[in-house]
Parts: structure tokens; C-alpha cells; sequence
């Protein structure tokens, strides 16, 4: 494993990559307020394993990237995108699979849109569809959204830890325990690299999403896999589905009872489902 930072104007991205990288390249994209360390390392050294160059990133106002002063992000969401390609350039990389998990998925849509010549696949992980109407498709949990309109004082170390391991309990899958102590230790572990959650708060811009994308999908030449936890509460499975069926030749696995996460239960179904996706596809 070998930490890189993307340089490029006054911004930095933190990247860490796994294993060789005369194996073809995946590059993976958290979601919302969500560092690099949410990819858990094992995770990536298993997909590793598959014969794969990880490349895991921390997105701006995450981990050890530029940060923002909270409600003021000097970015928004097409400079997320466009961050994809800084990272590939970073690396050299010519074209990579990309595998997004929630808005991640949603940056990686639009990636493979706009830069289809850069991504050899799309893996996109308990997300939602860009640039269509969702107002038909089920809303998130109730629970989760009284959750998310609680009132957090993000320079609180035992506050902010506190309410991460409640939403991380609220998303959690239905087929598995959830490990309340496990999962605080590893947020305590996040919120010290992250030096806090204060400025990741600035994630809500990127889901103000232009109307360029508005009835894009459609044109999405890249192979895409859709991975969907059956009792995600955030983006109920419906979001999958109806990604699925917006773009041609795309393919949907479901995690039974899979929650809004990567629960370790799971990795070996999403690994595998992965490598098989990563690879039937040219250049490989």
C-alpha cells in the first residue's frame, strides 16, 4: 500500500494504491462525507487479491484532501468528477474500471458520461440515478431522515463519533449484526484522519447536481453494474433498478437484506461480482 497526493492548481487529493499496477486499474469512489478509509483496507487488498490495482481516494473535504470553510466549498459537483480524471492522471493511468459507492456512484455516472474514453467500466454501489426524475421512486427511510435533521456540533469529538455510529446503525444491513463497537473504533479511526467531519458537511453541494446531465443516461456506453442492497433505507433498491433500466445492456446483483454499506458479510458476493465485471471488458 503506497499513499499519493494529486496536486493540481490549489487542490490536493490524498490516494493510497494496493498491489501491482501492471494489473488493470480499479479506482474506487466514496460517498458522502465518507474519507478513503470507508473502502476498509481488507476490502481493497481482497479486491487486490482478484488481480486488480486498487486505487482508493479521499474526495474533497474528506480525509487528508483540501478542505473547505463549512457551507463555503470553493467546488462543486462536475469538479468532482472532473477530480476523477485528475486522479487517473495522477497514477498515468489511461483508463480505469471505476466503482462508486452511493454518491460516489452518482460521480462515477457521470464520469463514464463525460469522460467515456477514461473509464473501462462502471461499478456503481447503492446509488442513485443522475439526471432523471426520482420523485416517483421511494424515499429514503423515515428513521434515517429524522436522524439526518438532528442538530450535530461537528468540533465534538464523542458528539460527532456518537452520531455517525447511530447512522451507521440506521443504514445497516438486515441480514447481519451490526457491530456497535467495531464500528465506533473505526470512526473514532476516521474522524482522527479526517481531523473531523466539520467540512465534509460540504458534501450536500454535490447533490446539487446540473441540468446537463438532465436525460444523459441513456447515452452510457461504458459497462455498468448495479449493486443494491435489497432494505437500503437511503436509496431504497427501486434507485437501482431504475438506473438499471435506464441504461442499455446494464446489470443488476441485490444483496439480500444489504443495507446502505459494505458489511464484511457481503464482501466476498461484491468482490466477486466485481471481478467478473472488471473482467470481460477489452484492454484487460
Amino acid at each position: 500500500m503506497s499513499m499519493r497526493f494529486v496536486r493540481s492548481h490549489d487542490v490536493e487529493i490524498a490516494t493510497e494504491a494496493f498491489v501491482d499496477s501492471a494489473h488493470p486499474p480499479v479506482l474506487l469512489i466514496m460517498g458522502g462525507m465518507a474519507s478513503m478509509l470507508w473502502w476498509r483496507e481488507r476490502f481493497c487488498r481482497q479486491l487486490a487479491e482478484r488481480g486488480r490495482f486498487v486505487i482508493r481516494y479521499d474526495q474533497r473535504d474528506t480525509g487528508l484532501s483540501t478542505k473547505y470553510p463549512p457551507g463555503r466549498p470553493g467546488y462543486a459537483f462536475d469538479d468532482a468528477v472532473d477530480d476523477v480524471i485528475r486522479v487517473l492522471d495522477c497514477y498515468g493511468i489511461s483508463a480505469a474500471h471505476v466503482v462508486g459507492m452511493s454518491l460516489g456512484g452518482m460521480v462515477g455516472q457521470a464520469a463514464a458520461l463525460k469522460h467515456p474514453e477514461r473509464v473501462r467500466s462502471l461499478t456503481a454501489i447503492s446509488s442513485s440515478p443522475i439526471g432523471m426524475n426520482t420523485s416517483h421512486l421511494p424515499e429514503s427511510g423515515r428513521a434515517w431522515m429524522d436522524h439526518m435533521n438532528v442538530e450535530v456540533d461537528w468540533t465534538n469529538r464523542a458528539e460527532a463519533v456518537a452520531y455517525m455510529v447511530e447512522d451507521a446503525r440506521l443504514v445497516a444491513s438486515t441480514a447481519h449484526p451490526f457491530e456497535r463497537a467495531e464500528t465506533g473504533a473505526f470512526i473514532e479511526r476516521d474522524f482522527d484522519h479526517s481531523d473531523g467531519y466539520l467540512s465534509a458537511t460540504n458534501h450536500s453541494i454535490l447533490f446539487e447536481i446540473s441540468d446537463a446531465w438532465q436525460g444523459r443516461l441513456h447515452e452510457m456506453k461504458v459497462p455498468l453494474l448495479v449493486i443494491h442492497g435489497t432494505a437500503d433505507p437511503v436509496f431504497p433498491a427501486e434507485h437501482g433498478a431504475a438506473l438499471v433500466a435506464a441504461v442499455n445492456g446494464a446489470k443488476l446483483v441485490e444483496i439480500s437484506g444489504g443495507g446502505h454499506e459494505l458489511h464484511p458479510a457481503d464482501w466476498d458476493e461484491i468482490i466477486s461480482t466485481i471481478t467478473k465485471h472488471t473482467n470481460t471488458h477489452p484492454n484487460d
